[in-house]
């Protein structure tokens, strides 16, 4: 017979608080069109997007992690000293260690919350939403944050065609508590690794420091170029739109709804062909309101999904109470789906 005294949280989880924050910065696709030969109608046809919002130097992914935070905390109605955990998901951290969770729950004034980071790319926040929803039912915590936030023009190569007119910055958080019914349903993820080549970063830090220069990228000068993100664009759509179209029905058949059920579609913000391909793969009725938030604020990775979420229900496209089906899907190959209700 077990000694280990068992552990008792709620019986459930829900996202009680949404908050969210958006570069100053506006930044028009004609601004990309400086570095790459292409067209503003192209890049909208091809993408969906028509502007994104890139951070200045004092927008670090602490301090919108902080601002998004701020909000989502103010919106659950609880103080900051009632987080438990606090969880990021970031690809664009670039200090390999403390983790950048602890920096952001020491200035949002948590008592000595848990604090880490993970790295799941686009499909980073659905990860951490299932992390929370574990810490609140096995009870290790009451209240948990989940933030998604990312710098992604730090990443990006304004000379990549095929790339640099993507990604955004931004931050969106949630709080998760307890709750006395269901309202985060069952995660269906996973990952992919042999397809891992399909988005990547050029290359690893590790390259800098060897001091060979032919082993790094170098731009038309001869100088070294920063690691950026890349992308194979065709098999990326292709494995998104024909592969996540089962995953998000999967997520759906493991809460027990139809998408007849649904109020509300929260795709990662990757493209608008993606995510008008799922919609109708899904068939979801006409009724379900749909994010398509990359028009605005580009691809923001493991943002993507919480910035979405909060601008529909700060618009009142979307309402407290509503169900909602999210899947954030990205590089490793990496995916995560579930349905939610709405705070």
């Amino acid at each position: 017979m077990s000694k280990i005294k068992p552990s008792k949280g709620a019986p459930y989880a829900r996202i009680i608080g949404v908050g969210g924050y958006r570069p100053t910065r506006v930044v028009p696709n004609e601004v990309i069109l400086e570095t790459i030969d292409s067209s503003d109608e192209w890049i909208r046809s091809r993408s969906g997007i028509e502007t994104r919002h890139w951070a200045s130097p004092e927008e670090t992914v602490a301090a919108m992690s902080v601002e998004a935070s701020g909000k989502a905390i103010a919106d659950a109605g609880i103080d900051a000293t009632q987080i438990g955990a606090v969880v990021v998901s970031t690809v664009s951290h670039f200090s390999q260690t403390p983790a950048v969770a602890t920096e952001i729950a020491d200035k949002l004034g948590t008592d000595k919350a848990a604090a880490f980071d993970i790295s799941a790319g686009c499909a980073g926040f659905g990860y951490g939403l299932t992390l929370a929803k574990g810490m609140i039912v096995e009870g290790s915590a009451e209240y948990v944050l989940v933030i998604g936030v990312e710098r992604l023009s730090d990443l990006t190569d304004l000379t990549d065609r095929a790339t640099a007119f993507l990604f955004g910055d931004g931050a969106g958080a949630v709080v998760v508590g307890p709750s006395q019914e269901p309202a985060i349903g069952p995660t269906v993820w996973g990952s992919e690794g042999d397809k891992s080549e399909t988005i990547k970063q050029t290359v690893p830090w590790d390259r800098f420091r060897l001091g060979d220069v032919s082993q790094l990228p170098l731009d038309a000068d001869g100088n070294v170029k920063f690691p950026a993100i890349t992308q194979e664009g065709q098999a990326v759509f292709r494995w998104a739109v024909f592969e996540m179209a089962k995953v998000a029905q999967q997520a759906l058949d493991a809460a027990g709804i139809s998408a007849d059920d649904l109020d509300v579609f929260i795709p990662h913000q990757a493209n608008v062909r993606i995510i008008d391909s799922m919609v109708k793969t899904l068939k979801l009725p006409e009724h379900v309101t749909v994010a398509r938030d990359i028009r605005t604020t580009g691809n923001t990775s493991a943002a993507s999904i919480p910035l979405a979420m909060e601008r529909l229900l700060a618009t009142g496209e979307a309402k407290s109470g509503d169900t909602a089906l999210v899947i954030g899907f990205g590089a490793g190959l990496v995916y995560a789906a579930t349905v939610v209700t709405l705070p």
